[in-house]
C-alpha cells in the first residue's frame, strides 16, 4: 500500500491527509499537529525514517498500563506520516537486551504497545546501546535513502553508560538522529550529557537532543510534544548535510 523508502526531499507531507483519514482516521488531529511543527521549523517537506525506541525496564510497568507508551507511539506515527511514506515506525523494545525491530503502521496502531509489550514477556534492566545498536543495523539494512529521526524512551539511566556513550558517538558519523525523552522523576544527568557531548573531540557532529516529559507525560499537549522533538533536529540536519554525512 505505501512505498519502503523514503526519498530525502519532497513536497508536502509525505502521506497525504485523504488517505490517512480514510486509513488512519483517529491519528488525523496528530498528523496535522506534527505537520505544524515541521512547517515552524522550516523542514516541511523533508523525508525521514522515524523510529520509535521504547524502554521495558521494570520501573517503566505504570507508563505502559497507564497509557503513556500507546500514547507516545501514536504521536510517533502521526509524525512519521509526515515524513516517510511507508506509513510505518519501526518499534525497537529494549530492556536487558533489544527486542529485533516490528513494524507499527497506520492500519494496526491501536492497543498495538500493550501487544507487543504483553508478548515479550519479563521485564529487565535498561540497556541502551543494545538498543542504539538494534536501530543502527535496522537502518542500515533498510537501504533507505533519507535520515533516521530516532525517538528514544526511558525512564532513567543505562546500565552501561560507557556503552552508551561509545555507541552514540559512534553513530555521529551516521544519518542518524537521536531524540531521548525522559518520562518520570530521575534526573536524567546521563541523558543530559550525552546531549551535551563536545564536538568534534567527541562525535563528529551534534547527533542527540533530550527533553525530560515529567511523571504524565501524556498531558503534554500534542503540538507541544512535537515542537520539543524538533528542537534541535533541524540544526542536526543543517550540519549533517553540510558534512556530507545526510543527502
Amino acid at each position: 500500500m505505501f512505498n519502503r523508502t523514503p526519498n530525502p526531499t519532497g513536497t508536502g507531507p509525505a502521506i497525504s491527509l485523504d488517505k490517512i483519514q480514510a486509513t488512519a482516521p483517529g491519528l488525523v488531529d496528530l498528523y496535522k499537529r506534527a505537520g505544524v511543527s515541521l512547517e515552524k521549523n522550516g523542514i516541511a517537506g523533508t523525508r525521514a525514517a522515524v523510529y520509535l525506541v521504547l524502554d521495558r525496564s521494570g520501573s517503566m510497568r505504570n507508563y505502559y498500563r497507564d497509557g503513556s507508551v500507546q500514547r507516545l507511539a501514536e504521536q510517533a506515527l502521526g509524525l512519521s506520516a509526515q515524513l516517510d511514506d511507508d506509513g510505518s515506525v519501526p518499534l525497537v523494545f529494549f530492556d536487558s537486551r533489544a527486542y529485533p525491530a516490528i513494524e507499527m503502521d497506520l492500519t494496526d496502531y491501536q492497543g498495538r504497545i500493550d501487544r507487543e509489550h504483553e508478548r515479550l514477556g519479563g521485564m529487565g534492566t535498561t540497556n541502551y546501546a543494545a538498543a542504539m545498536e538494534m536501530v543502527i543495523d535496522h537502518y542500515q539494512a533498510s537501504g533507505s535513502t533519507a535520515p533516521a529521526f530516532v525517538i528514544f524512551q526511558t525512564d532513567g539511566s543505562p546500565d552501561s553508560k560507557t556503552a552508551a556513550e561509545q555507541v552514540l558517538c559512534r553513530a555521529s558519523t551516521l544519518p542518524i538522529f537521536w531524540q531521548f525523552i525522559g518520562f518520570g522523576k530521575d534526573s536524567f544527568r546521563f541523558l543530559r550529557k550525552l546531549d551535551d557531548l563536545a564536538v568534534p573531540t567527541k562525535r563528529a557532529i551534534d547527533n542527540a537532543g533530550f527533553f525530560a516529559a515529567g511523571s504524565n507525560p501524556s498531558a503534554i499537549p500534542d503540538g507541544e510534544l512535537y515542537d520539543r522533538l524538533m528542537d534541535e533536529y533541524p540544526t542536526w540536519l543543517a550540519s549533517a548535510r553540510a558534512a556530507g554525512i545526510a543527502p
